[in-house]
């Protein structure tokens, strides 16, 4: 039998937010009738919920206005304090100054937002009887809930009922004219209806919608009925029903006029948009059926929530182009197309397929918790492939599977990549789904189940989807989480992997960042006849990025790189066929070296030499007279070319050195389009372009069997190898390639249009682009482009066309804005502008598809405007654009007009106005969707300022305004706004634009108290009075303190607090300042450890937090030896209120102080450490010790930083003190003070100096003299006794022995011997100019280090010689960095 739960003593307030874990909503009913005239929202909802023991529930409400709370139809007490609507004034950041304090001020407002947000619940109901106060039954039900064991608890499930209205709708639920809608944001629910809005707390729904009888109110579930109101017969109400239990984040509800379109194929499917959208709504989903069709087959299963609605809005009310429901997808209504439309197709097929296959793994499977939802994102994104390779072609599958993957190797440098761990999930709130960054991640959530595709086979895998499917809709035990172990399992299971590769598996790829690199080199030997192929494997992100996502931080393994499991695989191509050689390890050596057997054989020939005569002029009878070396050496060996990962097995950057021809057969002579691809990113990089490059391009160009995609890409690389040099030929090629399409031979203009070859259209509407690209040696475009692209500007004829031409349009008119005019062809500039001025009047009076062809022509005066900022003037362009910014244009002409306009401020006047302006268009914008395109834009211009070296810095005015629209009302509306604000303002200031890695625990005056830390107690209203808030004081990017008093104790200037943790390793190099340092996470085997009670403190006395060379020179020469007179340079361990025994150790400056000279300073204030000016002035003895080169890391592991009890050794490590200059004369000193005692908890004062109590160290012996006892107790403690001594040299003989026999440390070993020797001489010459003043030093008492030491010692004097010999044992973790 279970025992009994004692209660504790924090829980008998019911202080604590998990209290409230145990209200769980069974199932809920909301009902509202809306208002479209007055613009209001009312109604109740109805939850029943399992009541915890404590009797109160707590919900999540914000905008609501609750008017009454019913228990089992009684009322009864509740509390609601909106976040928002009781906010305190906002601080006037004062200590702003500069963009890293803007940064840290940002990042612990969003910190405390986002965890308010996600844990706080601002409802709270008395589910008990309701004769008391709430505050009395909180204390009462408490106690009573002592004498109560867990195992005769009851279900006590309540009837709440909520009836409220709705008081902004602003945020989560919006009215737009006649529409209503939500947008489904994270923790957004609760401005609409109250409820556990709680990605992980689900129930099931009950829905009714009571609008105008003209209207149709769709939502979540299955329709049930449509009732008229017997009150009002204008009214109708829509009663919907969901079995499934869901979040409330995904009901949805969309009301207004909408048409509906059902399926003409499959009944379960309806299309709903407005009335002038219907025609192309129709056009669009023809498609749709055979997609959901597709996805059944594939999963064996029914739909699970049996009918899907789709909703299409206005791009002006969506906050981005589909968000998801149960059941219900909102996209925008750009998304659709007419059949005159071709551009469109392909991107709204893959949206409205990848929001189908979100319902299946998202919606109705969902994570476990947070470090799964790559799992289900990942798997989202598989079914998505999948209908692309159904539907739109392998070759289209694969190359957006390779280009998908390469940018992942480009952007996973970091632990905001990692898939599944708590620091880069669970602390991050959701928002590594938001921007750039979420697309990464979903692209490498893809590509790592693909692989596993690849090594378990195509139907096992599909087997696993079944399996996971079939188990949810189980009647008896539906299971409809999916966990990151579950998979594994069904990977070993139904997959067949093997458990260890599994693990090593999803360690590497899951749990882990970074992304291989493979530099591979071969030659091909002759008399062998075998490849020889060397590979060095490096990783996309650092060591340290590796570590600060849980990767193992042993000094041992440090330099070793664990690789990534499995085996890579060769494919050879030969004259005589193919043949694939799995034999390059992705773990183990970095360095590998393999021989390929070949098993063509060469016949014996002669090598032909190229006739004499023979002109190389590009012509295609030409091909085989050029590039001699390339065509001997392919004909002394074998290899036709060689590919590495042909089968994308891995996400992995390949770097392959192969001769040129082997490069050219690659793309001439390989059907897959990822191998073609890469032989187009090989040649197009080349710096000088040979005649056989340019005519292998151009044959591709040309070949119409060729992927269509392929064929642009070499468009693109024969524009890049155009240039004086090989007589414009790639130019030549592509104007030729054109003509040849769509140029009249007889007349030489073009023809008119004919788009009929939807492959052939895609490759001929990237050749102006391409031409446009091209550039002459003086960086100008030559005046064939210009002349071309006004050609084909003038002679444009769509006459006779079955589809529209404004795509077309659009790219001749962007290529103007790619032209760089020089002095011939300036004069092309003016009638060029012409046709702009037309278009874009054209397009006013017959508007284009989307405002395409408007777009494109003011990007391209934009883009024209800055290149020639001396010709054209910048007020008549911004006049120009301006009248496109009116609320009544559409979304996406007047969010490009704002976008031309922030580029020409931030050229024409810098960064800080750029911002200024940014801010006025996000206030003034009605849009989310446009405020989001705004900030999105101006990140990257903040980007580019970061990026230049300019003296273009961001103003403490532009700072300022950032961190109030960050707290504003309008950020909190739009979570993908506040969020790209955030990353604006980490930008500024030089750090990644994402919340990984933002110190959680850092708090700051600038905040609130209750935005950073959680509450204590979730029952009592936030705007009391607050308790003395604990703070921790921290510094400023400049050092300067936020004078916050840490534990109730008022702290000087220049002090920062931090715990000292037992073996801290630094990640190199150190930063050289306090701001520098901020960014650099320590990598900590026990980061997770709470702060001691008492922390250590270490003391520098120095004004600006750097001891200056001038005031430690002269303290030096003058230092008494037993009583100082003045204030020393000291590093006290620990501070008490008594008199200490006190150890000065003078250190001499020798070659290992010397090398790290200016970082000492940083070091210590990045570990926090106390920078004061009144210390203790007590009695001191003195020794001098010579610290070691290098401490051994691996002797006495658990004595290094660690706090001993009275009577245990305690070890100082000073091996890799750092001296503040270089070359400096003057003898540094140490003073650690120690003192015997338990830790205490208590904080005491002083009545002159008031300090914080720490951990004693050192005992005391009563028994001995004063003088005795300040002379030598110190010393005592640190002498080490015989038999332990053995002990110890007994330990150290058989470790050496086992190290001498492991081939791993011996390398090691040798590699740090190297360095060493190295070290020792560079340490003789910084060392040569401070033996004067290490003659100078005083020296008391000589101890003797344990590593061997080139220099002589000193001896001390006689009198300050001890009868007994001491020896001081010298150890270094946390500052010591191999």
């Amino acid at each position: 039998m279970a025992k009994a739960r004692k209660p504790k003593n924090d829980e008998a307030s019911g202080a604590k937010p998990s209290e409230n874990s145990g209200a769980k909503v069974l199932h809920q009913k909301l009902c509202l009738s809306i208002d479209f005239k007055k613009r209001q929202i009312y109604g109740y909802t109805e939850l029943e919920v399992s009541v915890p023991d404590i009797g109160i529930v707590g919900l999540h409400a914000e905008n609501l206005v609750i008017e009454s709370v019913l228990v089992d139809g009684e009322p009864t007490v509740f509390e609601y304090y909106p976040h928002y609507q009781n906010a305190e004034p906002e601080n006037n950041w004062t200590s702003v100054s500069d963009p890293a304090s803007a940064a840290d001020a940002a990042a612990v407002e969003y910190v405390g937002v986002l965890k308010r947000e996600d844990t706080t619940a601002n409802l709270l109901i008395n589910c008990c009887k309701p004769s008391k106060d709430l505050s009395e039954q909180l204390d009462n039900v408490a106690l009573e809930n002592g004498s109560q064991s867990s195992g005769e608890a009851k279900q006590n499930v309540k009837l709440i009922r909520i009836s409220y209205w709705i008081e902004k709708t602003e945020s989560g639920i919006h009215f737009n004219e006649n529409i209503v809608h939500t947008d489904n944001q994270m923790r957004r629910a609760r401005c609409w209806f109250p409820c556990k809005d709680d990605e992980y707390h689900r129930c099931s729904f009950n829905l009714e919608f009571t609008v105008p009888h003209n209207f149709v109110a769709v939502s979540v579930g299955k329709l049930l009925c449509q009732v008229m109101s017997k009150e009002d017969t204008t009214q109708k109400t829509y009663v919907y029903e969901l079995a499934i239990p869901i979040a409330p984040r995904w009901v949805s509800l969309v009301a207004g006029p909408l048409e509906v379109l059902p399926d003409q194929t499959n009944f379960v499917i309806s299309n709903l948009c407005l009335p002038h959208d219907l025609s192309r709504l129709r056009n669009t989903m023809e498609f749709f059926h055979e997609a959901y069709s597709y996805y059944e087959d594939y999963l064996s299963a029914k739909f699970p929530f049996g009918f899907y609605k789709q909703v299409f809005l206005p791009p002006e009310i969506v906050v981005c182009s589909s968000t998801l429901g149960a059941s219900l997808s909102v996209f925008s209504s750009h998304m659709l197309y007419d059949e005159r439309v071709i551009d469109q197709i392909i991107d709204t097929r893959i949206k409205l397929a990848s929001a189908l296959a979100k319902q299946w793994f998202g919606v109705y499977i969902v994570p476990e918790s947070p470090n799964d939802d790559w799992l289900l994102d990942g798997l989202a994104g598989f079914l998505t492939d999948m209908f692309i390779k159904q539907f739109l072609g392998n070759n289209e599958a694969r190359y957006r599977r390779y280009k998908a993957n390469s940018a992942v190797c480009k952007a996973d440098d970091s632990g905001a990549m990692c898939l599944s761990a708590s620091s880069s999930c669970k602390d991050l709130f959701g928002t590594h789904s938001i921007g750039m960054h979420g697309k990464i991640r979903s692209w490498k959530s893809g590509a790592v189940l693909q692989m596993l595709e690849k090594q378990m086979g195509s139907e096992s895998f599909r087997k696993i989807l079944q399996k996971i499917i079939s188990r949810a809709k189980d009647p008896s035990n539906a299971i409809r989480s999916l966990s990151t172990k579950e998979f594994r399992q069904f990977s070993n299971k139904i997959g067949n992997l093997e458990r260890p590769f599994l693990k090593e598996f999803f360690q590497r790829w899951v749990a882990s960042c970074g992304c291989p690199v493979l530099r591979i080199g071969l030659s091909y030997n002759k008399r062998k006849n075998i490849v020889e192929m060397a590979a060095l494997r490096e990783c996309t992100a650092s060591l340290d990025a590796r570590l600060s996502v849980g990767a193992t931080s042993d000094s041992e393994n440090r330099d070793v790189d664990v690789g990534w499991p499995g085996i890579m695989s060769i494919r050879v191509y030969e004259l005589d066929g193919m043949s694939d050689h799995p034999k390059l390890p992705m773990a183990g050596d970095r360095w590998q070296l393999l021989e390929l057997p070949c098993h063509s054989k060469l016949a014996a020939k002669r090598y032909q030499k190229p006739k004499k005569g023979g002109k190389p002029d590009g012509a295609d009878e030409n091909v085989d007279a050029v590039a001699p070396l390339d065509n001997k050496s392919s004909i002394e060996s074998p290899l036709a070319w060689i590919k590495a990962d042909p089968e994308m097995e891995y996400i992995a950057e390949v770097h392959l050195h192969q001769p040129l021809q082997m490069w050219v057969n690659q793309l001439e002579k390989d059907g897959d389009v990822v191998g073609q691809a890469q032989a187009i990113a090989s040649l197009e990089v080349l710096k000088q372009h040979s005649f056989s490059v340019v005519n292998a391009l151009n044959n591709i160009l040309t070949d119409s069997k060729v992927f269509w995609r392929i064929r642009i890409g070499a468009a693109f690389a024969l524009a890049k190898s155009a240039s004086e040099e090989t007589d414009w030929a790639g130019l030549q090629h592509l104007i030729k390639f054109y003509k040849s399409r769509r140029f009249d031979a007889e007349i030489g203009l073009p023809k008119p249009n004919d788009f009929r070859d939807f492959p052939e259209y895609f490759v001929l509407e990237a050749i102006p682009h391409t031409i446009a690209v091209v550039r002459g040696a003086d960086g100008k475009s030559p005046r064939e482009a210009v002349e071309f692209i006004l050609q084909l500007l003038k002679y444009n004829d769509n006459s006779g066309n079955p589809y529209s031409d404004v795509f077309w349009l659009a790219v001749l008119v962007q290529s103007i804005g790619d032209l760089e005019f020089g002095q011939q062809s300036l004069t092309f500039l003016a009638p060029l502008l012409k046709r702009i001025d037309r278009l874009l009047q054209f397009d006013r009076l017959m508007p284009s598809y989307s405002g395409v062809l408007t777009i494109s022509c003011i990007r391209t005066l934009a883009q024209t405007a800055l290149k020639l900022s001396d010709s054209i003037s910048f007020e008549y362009i911004c006049k120009l654009l301006e009248p496109f910014r009116k609320p009544d244009t559409i979304l996406q002409v007047r969010i490009e007009a704002s976008r031309a306009l922030l580029d020409i401020e931030y050229e024409s006047k810098g960064i800080s106005s750029a911002l200024s302006l940014f801010m006025k268009y996000v206030v003034e914008e009605s849009s989310l969707r446009g405020q989001v395109k705004l900030c999105v834009h101006t990140m990257r211009l903040c980007q580019i300022a970061v990026g230049c070296d300019s003296d273009d810095c961001v103003d403490t005015v532009s700072l300022l305004d950032l961190l109030h629209l960050f707290k504003s009302h309008v950020v909190f509306n739009n979570e993908f706004l506040r969020h790209h604000l955030f990353c604006i303002i980490q930008i500024l200031a030089g750090r990644p634009p994402t919340l990984f890695g933002v110190p959680k625990e850092k708090p700051l005056q600038l905040v609130d108290v209750e935005a950073c830390i959680e509450p204590q107690n979730v029952f009592s209203v936030p705007g009391a009075e607050p308790g003395e808030p604990s703070l921790l004081a921290l510094g400023d990017a400049n050092g300067k303190s936020l004078d916050v008093a840490p534990f109730g104790v008022p702290v000087r200037s220049q002090e920062m607090f931090m715990p000292t943790a037992p073996e801290m390793k630094f990640s190199e190099p150190v930063a050289a300042s306090l701001h520098e340092a901020e960014h650099i996470e320590p990598h900590m085997e026990n980061q997770n450890q709470p702060f001691p009670d008492n922390p250590i403190v270490h003391e520098i006395p120095s004004d600006d937090g750097e001891a200056p060379t001038e005031e430690l020179a002269k303290a030096e020469e003058n230092l008494p030896t037993k009583e100082p007179q003045k204030e020393p340079d000291v590093v006290p361990v620990s501070v008490s209120h008594e008199v200490k025994n006190v150890i000065r150790i003078k250190v001499r400056p020798s070659g290992a102080t010397s090398r790290a000279e200016g970082s000492a300073r940083t070091v210590e204030r990045s570990q926090g450490i106390v920078v004061r000016h009144n210390i203790d002035r007590r009695q001191t003895s003195s020794a001098s010790v010579d610290a070691p080169q290098r401490i051994s890391a691996d002797a006495h592991m658990e004595e290094v930083n660690s706090c001993h009890d009275v009577g245990s050794r305690m070890t100082a490590s000073i091996g890799s003190v750092k001296l503040p200059t270089e070359g400096d004369t003057v003898g540094k000193e140490l003073q650690c003070t120690a003192e015997s005692g338990k830790t205490s908890t208590s904080q005491k004062a002083d009545d002159n100096n008031q300090e914080v109590a720490v951990p004693s160290l050192l005992p005391q012996d009563n028994n001995m003299g004063n003088e005795a006892q300040q002379k030598y107790g110190s010393l005592q403690t640190l002498s080490v006794g015989k038999e332990s001594e053995k002990k110890k040299e007994k330990e150290k003989k058989k470790e050496k022995k086992r190290k001498r026999e492991d081939p791993v440390y011996l390398e090691k070993k040798r590699l740090k011997k190297e360095k060493k020797q190295k070290e020792k001489e560079m340490a003789k010459i910084l060392s040569s100019s401070s033996d004067q003043a290490a003659k100078k030093i005083e020296i008391v008492q000589e101890a003797k280090p344990e590593g061997p030491s080139d220099k002589p010692k000193a001896e001390p004097p006689a009198e300050a010689r001890p009868s007994t010999k001491i020896r001081i044992k010298l150890k270094s973790k946390a500052f010591n960095n191999p």
